[in-house]
Order: C-alpha cells, then sequence, then structure tokens
C-alpha cells in the first residue's frame, strides 16, 4: 500500500487544510480506479478533494468504517450483475468500496432534519475508506453513547442484514430452535445475539478455532463444521439462518422442521455471472411446492432498523463483537484478512 501523495495542494498549516489547485479541501482516502479481486494492487491511498453534499446529505468525519463479504463484491465487481446494480459497469462509480460509517457530522445538506452538526454518527454512505464520507441523512442514525466508533463502525451493514434476518424473514419467536451457519462472522455474531434477545435457543455452527468465540456471545449450543455435521443428526431447526455455507438446499431442507424457515443471506461461489446467487434463486421458486419457507432477501438500508439496533445495544441485548482493527493505509490487508478466512466478528478499519 502506497503512504499519501499530495497532488497539487497546498500544505501550508497557516492557511488551514490542505487545498487543491481549484481550492477545494483535501483528504486522504482509499483510491479505486479499477475492478479487481486482489485488494492489493487495486487500492492506493492519496489525497483528493472532499466531498461535495446535496441537500438531503450529510457529510460525515469519519472515525472508523468496517469490513464485509460486500465490500470485496463491490472492490472486485463481481458477480458482474452487481455492476448494473449501480455501482459501475465498466469501472467503478465510487471512490471507494467502503461504506459503513461511524463517526461526526460534518456538514448538512438544506433539507435534512434530526442531525446536527457534531453528531456523532453511524450510518451507511460512500465511499467511507477515507477521512471523510457522503451519506443519505435516511440511512444515518445516533450512534449508541455506550459504543466506540470502532463498534459503531461495525453495526451498519451486517447487523442490519442480522436484524431483518432474524426478525423479517426467519420470523424467529421465544423458544424457537435456531440454526446459525457461518455464526462467527460479521452477520453471524449480530444474528446469534439477536436471535437469543427474541429468545430463541440456537445452535451456532462455526469452524475449530471460533468454537469459544460463539460460545462466549451466548450461544446454547456450538457445532464444529470439521467434526459434526448438522444435517447427519436427529435434531430439527425451525429457522435455519444460512450465512456463511453453500450447503445444498435439499441438505439444509433435512436438517429444518416440516414447516421451518430457511433464510439465506450468503453463500459465496466462484461464479462470476451468478456467484451462489443461482441457490437463493432456486430456493425461491421451489419454496411455493414445499410446507418450508425457503428464502432470501436484500438488506434494506434504513435509519428506522439502525435505530431498533441503537436500543438493543444500549438496553445491553446485543454488543459488536469486533475482531481485528487496522490503520487506513492497511484497508488492503483488512481485506485480505477477511478473504483468507481469518476474520472473526467484524474487521474495523481506524481512520
Amino acid at each position: 500500500m502506497r503512504t499519501p501523495t499530495a497532488h497539487s495542494s497546498s500544505t501550508d498549516d497557516r492557511t488551514g487544510p490542505p487545498t487543491t489547485a481549484t481550492g477545494a479541501v483535501t483528504m486522504a482516502s482509499i483510491i479505486q480506479s479499477k475492478y479487481g479481486s486482489d485488494p492489493e494492487p487495486v487500492l492506493r491511498l492519496e489525497r483528493v478533494a472532499r466531498p461535495v453534499i446535496g441537500d438531503h446529505d450529510v457529510l460525515v468525519r469519519v472515525h472508523a468504517t468496517s469490513i464485509d463479504r460486500g465490500t470485496w463484491h463491490v472492490m472486485a465487481g463481481l458477480p458482474y450483475p452487481i455492476r448494473a446494480a449501480g455501482f459501475g459497469l465498466r469501472k467503478p462509480k465510487y471512490r471507494n468500496p467502503g461504506r459503513s460509517i461511524a463517526g461526526t457530522v460534518e456538514a448538512i445538506g438544506a433539507s435534512v432534519t434530526g442531525l446536527a452538526l457534531g453528531d456523532e454518527v453511524l450510518g451507511i454512505g460512500e465511499s467511507s475508506f477515507a477521512e471523510y464520507a457522503s451519506a443519505r441523512s435516511d440511512k444515518l442514525a445516533h450512534k449508541p453513547s455506550n459504543l466506540s466508533f470502532e463498534q459503531a463502525a461495525a453495526v451498519p451493514v451486517s447487523a442490519l442484514a442480522a436484524l431483518q434476518a432474524v426478525r423479517d424473514h426467519g420470523r424467529v419467536g421465544a423458544g424457537e430452535h435456531v440454526l446459525i451457519v457461518g455464526a462467527s462472522g460479521g452477520v453471524g455474531t449480530f444474528a446469534l445475539q439477536i436471535a437469543k434477545a427474541f429468545g430463541a435457543q440456537v445452535t451456532a455452527v462455526c469452524s475449530t478455532t471460533k468454537v469459544d468465540t460463539v460460545r462466549a456471545l451466548g450461544a446454547d449450543r456450538v457445532l464444529d463444521y470439521t467434526r459434526e455435521d448438522f444435517t447427519r443428526g436427529e435434531r430439527r431447526y425451525d429457522v435455519i439462518l444460512d450465512i456463511g455455507g453453500n450447503r445444498r438446499l435439499t441438505d439444509l431442507r433435512s436438517a429444518l422442521t416440516p414447516r421451518g424457515r430457511l433464510v439465506i443471506v450468503g453463500g459465496e461461489a466462484d461464479g462470476r455471472w451468478l456467484g451462489g446467487v443461482d441457490r437463493q434463486i432456486r430456493a425461491r421458486l421451489l419454496s411455493p411446492f414445499v410446507s418450508q419457507t425457503l428464502g432470501t432477501f436484500i438488506a434494506s438500508e434504513n435509519a428506522e432498523d439502525l435505530t431498533v439496533l441503537g436500543e438493543l445495544i444500549e438496553s445491553g441485548a446485543i454488543t459488536p463483537f469486533v475482531g481485528r482493527i487496522y490503520q487506513l493505509s492497511e484497508t488492503a490487508d483488512a481485506i485480505r484478512h477477511l478473504l483468507d478466512g481469518h476474520a472473526q466478528g467484524k474487521t474495523v478499519v481506524t481512520v
């Protein structure tokens, strides 16, 4: 990773922050000018102009951001449909693939209400691997007072997906038996705690080195998938959240009760066109013809659910689990850490 370079910018402290030749105030930011699956040659650290916000936007001074599997998909532009979804067909639309934000409000658009300068916030924005990022006001919420910025950065993308998987699609209720495949990851650690907060009995599936982590987060039962196959046991589950696996639908259905619910939150494959989405499509197509409910979803990014998560966090029901923290200049290393399968909980980048 290269060190910051100041392109035609003034750095005289007596005249304020560095600026470009045109007078725009600059910031340090990760820059991505092309798609690529390997973070090291694709991402670089430079000085660029701060974002210009619109009437409905907020400029956030970023204190921390985080990595999730979607970070890699946006960086790589894979599977290809993600490019048509608004991230740029031939080259990246945004400066960098960062989206989670935890920081303080620096500027507010003319139409924004409910936020003030200096407010501590978390949410989802654009190109958040930077000192400043723009975000729509309806994708920001106040940061829970009992969280550090590093913990808060772990919440936006992963906890939203977990909440909606458990509450809206899994419809988890008190006393139900829930199986979480991939319980040690970013989404999984939140889903485990949320399901427990809803009164469920949770069985967590993870690898050997992560057993202690998910047990400490409150799992009632932990299965090491290197030693035990949950599809071969006699136990049946009311809800299965498949976050980190790619098991066949037949296998997953065999572990469900006759009227159980399967929610596919993730699951990776190498396909450049579908990348595992084909399994999710098959689940949706099959669901109307069987007694079980099989489905998937695209998480909704909204301030209301961020506020719900904030209330759960402030009550002590859930706590973000940050596995490792990197500096902004180490963003490529942070993404590589996730890709190598070593991550537990959320991987955070501090700015």
